[in-house]
């Protein structure tokens, strides 16, 4: 069994306080910090070109950015859209459809869709018939599999599913789902404005076993008001009992500086950094004695999961929508605010429904900003995927791929590391770094020292601290 599969995940509360700093997730290597108005819709078709171009052209993922939510969640940091008003779905969607249809004129239409993902706001906002369109004007104008072997997911609000809805999702192709949960505590969800009981959860989740799909995933997030070790861990038995197949536990970053709906949250009602490492630390021992191996970035999967499989396999990828099974697809993604990789780029969608609406309107792409990666950036990106995906990085491999001789290209890193592995957090022989289990909770931290831009982007508030 390859190292990253076993439960050698250690907590070690002076090592996470001590590398508890702000830093960026790395779901994009460079980050959207780095993105630039300079790259626009002329040079986003121009990637588009060189991939249909390729010998053997990439499948392609595909995320849908529905906005619209009905109440509002105060610890919410998405772009999102709050409303009552389910007849503003009815324009969003006529002018995604728009824009569904000129992105599927760009690319080869034998370009396979192997992955598949609705996100939010909450997809949920719309009512059947608006969700069956949505995925009718995607196979109108792409090459969705009818095999049911690829991942098409979508992120679920049990406030707003029935048992109805879930059978529709799983009749277009859906085969996998997630669903916030963040807390059972009654007083928890008070605070953060989300009253979602047990019993509305559970019944998705019923829906779900009983529709067929193939995985399930719950989000919880520990460091909001009046959390508790205790109250947590009655949360953490319940979700456990619920047996899903995957969790993601966040860290609650507060920052009502740069969201306003944060500002609802009493920062008086947090727990103390001491309770909030409790909380952590008792949410990995109870997942990983429940039998779930840790990912990785917060991420945990039953071992016979496909992100366990992936990780075993070292083929394990990291997004925009985080972990993922599909590594070689390239990512078009539409809807306000939305974020696309194709080929060596990144691009993304303007912020706001009046610029979408407009860029729409004039039969533009609403592409507002993107980078193309240069060869540093190829390099560097590689790296950080690595180390994030699967805890080690060959080094000879790097070498060999990027011709360098990583000794000399990286010596500053290198000796950054040289305090990391003093403390245990990793190991760095002649062809390899590999990260030890008390470094694994901290390998955003360790990423960081490969990132050409951090010194540029240390000004804080940026980022979300580590823990």
């Amino acid at each position: 069994m390859n190292e990253p599969m076993k439960h050698d995940l250690v907590f070690d509360a002076d090592m996470v306080r001590r590398y508890d700093l702000s830093g960026p997730r790395y779901t994009s290597y460079p980050t959207a910090i780095e993105f630039h108005d300079g790259f626009g819709a002329p040079q986003y078709r121009e990637w588009v070109r060189r991939t249909n171009a390729e010998s053997i052209p990439r499948p392609l993922s595909l995320y849908f950015h529905i906005p619209f939510c009905s109440t509002v969640c105060y610890y919410c940091a998405c772009n999102k859209i709050i409303t009552k008003n389910r007849s503003h779905a009815v324009s969003y969607l006529e002018h995604l459809y728009k824009e569904i249809q000129a992105q599927g004129r760009l690319f080869d239409r034998q370009r396979t869709v192997d992955q598949l993902h609705w996100g939010g706001g909450t997809p949920t906002f719309l009512h059947e018939e608006q969700m069956e369109e949505l995925m009718s004007q995607t196979a109108q104008n792409f090459k969705l599999r009818d095999d049911d072997k690829g991942e098409y997911s979508i992120e679920i609000d049990p406030r707003q599913t029935t048992p109805q809805s879930m059978a529709v999702l799983r009749r277009l192709g859906f085969n996998r789902i997630s669903l916030g949960v963040q807390d059972y505590d009654p007083l928890v969800q008070k605070a953060v404005n989300r009253i979602q009981s047990e019993e509305e959860t559970m019944a998705v989740v019923e829906a779900a076993r009983d529709n067929g799909f193939r995985s399930l995933s719950i989000d919880l997030i520990y460091g909001l008001p009046h959390q508790t070790r205790e109250s947590f861990a009655r949360t953490l038995d319940r979700i456990v009992q619920g047996d899903p197949d995957r969790l993601s536990v966040f860290n609650y970053a507060h920052l009502p500086q740069r969201f306003k709906t944060q500002r609802q949250i009493n920062a008086e009602e947090l727990p103390a950094p001491a309770e909030k490492l409790a909380i952590l630390q008792l949410t990995i021992e109870r997942l990983l004695d429940a039998g779930y191996v840790y990912i990785g970035m917060d991420h945990f999967a039953k071992p016979d999961d496909e992100l366990a499989a992936a990780q075993r396999e070292r083929k394990l990828y990291r997004n925009f929508q985080g972990y993922s099974t599909h590594d070689d697809c390239d990512l078009v993604a539409m809807g306000i605010s939305a974020i696309s990789s194709v080929g060596d780029c990144y691009s993304q969608n303007v912020h706001t429904l009046e610029e979408y609406y407009e860029r729409i309107d004039r039969e533009e792409l609403p592409i507002i900003r993107g980078v193309e990666l240069g060869e540093d950036d190829k390099l560097r990106q590689q790296i950080i995927r690595e180390l994030i995906c699967h805890f080690s990085l060959a080094t000879n491999t790097i070498e060999d791929d990027f011709d360098i001789d990583f000794s000399s290209y990286f010596a500053t890193e290198i000796e950054a590391l040289r305090s990391m592995e003093s403390d245990g957090l990793l190991r760095i022989s002649d062809d390899n770094i590999q990260i030890l289990p008390k470094g694994r909770l901290l390998i955003r931290s360790i990423c960081m020292v490969f990132d050409h831009y951090r010194q540029r982007n240390a000004t804080a508030g940026k980022f979300s601290r580590l823990i």
